[in-house]
């Protein structure tokens, strides 16, 4: 069927409580509207409970909790017969992995490196410590192990022939081969022979460790085989399903000969922390539940993409939103295939751009989905005036003088340090083989090795390079941006020996070769990006509060304004280079909406008021601060968000500072939570809004600047829907919006 290139996309955000029968509701309003697409959020199988589908469990299902095949049929046919196409968001860089819901990684957990699914998921079986190779670190108990362990919160249980490691409400598969201790005493205590010779045969099936197709295909259809014996065998014979049943009791009770039976299966159950340093699979970001996939295996592609590609050959839909492709090994090479797929679908790619960086013009697609645009629609709207005496203001208040470029390295450092440790270790590991194996420079030590790849990740000027080391291909653009990092290395760390940053250089740069050469080059790329995403948007945009409007995804608030020529000189460069792409203004991921970036950007145009505004702001509510809590950095943040949010509810507001200081990192965090530090924030905030006269003064203001708001913020749509590209609105903010995060 022919695509239909869209002229307008709407995004509708699908969830349980608004699934395929609510968003057919939306057909007929958003024809009459002009949206040409319907946008939506991924639809494919979720895991339960999933309110924004990014955690897929299975690509071959649409999501039941959606309304499942026959409501998507329905909301499919209703967006027909109002002449909307259908634009749909996919999720190729990772899985949900929380339970059974997931059979491909149950399949893994079942049977490790032997599974036929382990080459879908990015697992470092070769684990540097043989005592851990070839299984999977699951960091998900509450305690260390043994401590979990003694108190008897892991139980091994049985449904019929399946046998399942429980902790809290999580089940874990168990692999074959441990039954047979279990079932063959169960067997010799019930006189039953052919319970015996099952227990035996499930230790002799070939070892998980057998990757070859000969052993993976006997293991698989032996362990079939045999558990279906199981099952009719327990379910002929009660007696012997007691028997089992007292056996996985007894198993229960001895915590020894328990944890014996867990060291057989091919994950290791281990303490949230150990996350941070131990890791062996690839995530996303910092999110344990959610594994990364190597896309980069063609059969992996066919797999997750066979009913995507079917409703893209079909015209069910018209194109597609590549979430994350930063995170994939290759993206040209994914991005090629998706073409292969449907040569005319519209495809645009989330790509965050840093500043004057261009989308690689190899990749077939349509262009971004529209950050970009989104920034420099903020910072033409910025008053240039307001730079000066804002910045001044800032410092004075807040007490921070640093630069946006070294909070984002400082960040950068943290992140690296506290949050994708193990990502790191693993990278250093690949990085100290290239360099011992060169007899030039096998000298430099570990510790050099590591503070060099450190600093060069800290310094990367970019989310990613994108070299195809298997290839040889390396860009003017990527020797740029190596070229940029390193240098920048050298400025930040002169006690770095300089020829090992040249040996770092090389190395990045394929002029050294290699199999570990390459396999470091193409994880430096997957590793710099979610470093720079963690250390920039989810941390060094709440703790640079200069002015935070600017401070949102793509964007760089050490960048204050742009000018109109500028700002034309982009829009032409987009004309003429990706016409076709998504312009944006709020996105499911942006940190303020339009509306509420708008009004605080106001503030660029009087900076003088506003400097005098909050030194009065800060006399009135000094009495409500608890010592030096909150720091005076959250404390203008607080004052920023009120004028841009406001009116705002209390409850609202608390959750959001909460959620800011934790992101900030500073003080509090997800992971190190200070609940009297985020308390005294919640009694500040619930302080300020009660006072009336602060109340009023805020109210005022609001008021005086309300029509610069509504004028600007209409004038913001319309450049939207008048540059070169295809303007989306995302869902509700065709009328006046002021969302945070929430």
């Amino acid at each position: 069927m022919t695509t239909r290139l869209p002229r307008a996309t709407y995004r509708v955000q699908l969830q349980p409580a608004f699934g395929f029968e609510a968003a057919a509701g939306l057909a007929d309003y958003l024809h009459r509207l002009g949206i040409s697409h319907f946008y939506s959020s991924p639809y494919l199988q979720a895991a339960p409970g999933s309110t924004h589908g990014y955690d897929v469990v299975d690509p071959r299902r649409v999501n039941d909790e959606l309304g499942g095949p026959v409501a998507h049929q329905h909301f499919c046919a209703t967006l027909g017969e109002n002449d909307l196409g259908q634009i749909l968001d996919i999720v190729p860089n990772h899985m949900a992995i929380g339970g059974p819901e997931n059979p491909w990684w149950w399949d893994v957990l079942e049977n490790g490196p032997s599974s036929r699914y382990a080459r879908f998921f990015d697992v470092e079986w070769d684990s540097a410590n043989p005592e851990f190779r070839a299984t999977v670190l699951l960091p998900v108990l509450g305690d260390h192990y043994g401590r979990v362990l003694e108190a008897n919160e892991l139980t091994v249980s049985r449904e019929k022939a399946t046998f399942l490691v429980c902790y809290a409400d999580r089940v874990f598969p168990v692999a074959p081969p441990a039954l047979e201790s279990l079932l063959v005493d169960a067997g010799r205590s019930g006189a039953s022979e052919e319970l015996v010779f099952i227990g035996e045969s499930l230790g002799r099936l070939p070892a998980s460790t057998a990757t070859d197709r000969e052993s993976m295909h006997r293991r698989h259809r032996g362990k079939e085989v045999l558990l279906q014996q199981l099952r009719r065998l327990l379910h002929d014979h009660v007696e012997l399903a007691t028997a089992v049943d007292d056996g996985v009791r007894r198993l229960n009770a001895d915590v020894d000969q328990l944890d014996e039976f867990l060291g057989w299966q091919n994950y290791r159950l281990a303490f949230w922390r150990a996350a941070r340093d131990d890791l062996d699979y690839r995530r996303f970001f910092d999110v344990t539940t959610l594994a990364g996939l190597r896309m980069e295996d063609e059969h992996v592609f066919n797999e997750t993409h066979e009913l995507v590609g079917q409703w893209l050959r079909d015209g069910l839909i018209d194109g597609v939103r590549v979430d994350h492709p930063d995170g994939l090994r290759d993206p040209r090479q994914y991005f090629e295939r998706l073409r292969n797929l449907s040569p005319d679908a519209w495809v645009v790619a989330e790509k965050i751009l840093e500043r004057d960086e261009e989308l690689p013009t190899d990749w077939p697609v349509a262009g971004t989905t529209g950050y970009d645009f989104m920034n420099h629609v903020t910072r033409l709207f910025i008053d240039p005036v307001g730079e000066q005496p804002l910045t001044r203001l800032y410092a004075e208040f807040s007490g921070e003088d640093a630069t946006f470029a070294d909070v984002v390295y400082a960040e950068k450092q943290r992140i690296l340090r506290d949050v994708l440790a193990s990502e790191f270790n693993r990278l250093t590991e690949y990085l100290v083989a290239v360099v011992r194996s060169d007899r030039r420079n096998r000298d430099f030590t570990r510790g050099q090795v590591r503070d060099a790849l450190r600093e060069a990740v800290a310094c990367f000027p970019v989310y990613r390079t994108y070299i195809r080391a298997e290839a040889g291909d390396v860009s003017p653009t990527d020797r740029e941006h190596v070229a940029q990092a390193l240098a920048e290395v050298a400025r930040r760390r002169p006690d770095l020996p300089p020829d090992l940053l040249e040996c770092l250089a090389d190395v990045l740069l394929l002029r050294v070769r290699g199999a570990n050469g390459a396999e470091f080059v193409m994880r430096f790329q997957q590793l710099t990006a979610p470093v720079t995403a963690k250390g920039v948007e989810d941390t060094a945009f709440y703790n640079y509060n200069r002015l935070i409007a600017l401070n949102e995804v793509g964007g760089d608030p050490g960048t204050f304004a742009e000018s109109l020529d500028a700002f034309h000189a982009a829009q032409a460069a987009n004309q003429k280079r990706w016409p076709a792409q998504m312009l944006g203004s709020s996105t499911h991921d942006t940190k303020r909406a339009e509306d509420v970036r708008i009004r605080i950007g106001l503030l660029s145009e009087i900076p003088q008021r506003w400097a005098e505004t909050v030194a009065r702001w800060r006399v009135m509510n000094n009495d409500k601060r608890r010592g030096d809590w909150p720091d005076r950095n959250t404390e203008y943040l607080i004052y920023q968000t009120l004028v841009g949010a406001w009116p705002i509810a209390r409850e609202r507001l608390i959750a959001y500072v909460e959620k800011a200081t934790r992101e900030a990192k500073r003080h509090t965090s997800w992971t190190d939570t200070n609940e009297e530090y985020e308390r005294q924030l919640g009694l500040f905030v619930a302080g300020v809004l009660a006072d009336k006269p602060f109340a009023a003064e805020l109210e005022q203001l609001v008021s005086d600047i309300t029509p610069a708001w509504h004028a600007t913020a209409l004038a913001q749509t319309l450049l939207k829907l008048t540059a070169p590209g295809v303007p989306d609105t995302y869902q509700g903010t065709e009328i006046w919006d002021l969302s945070l995060v929430d």
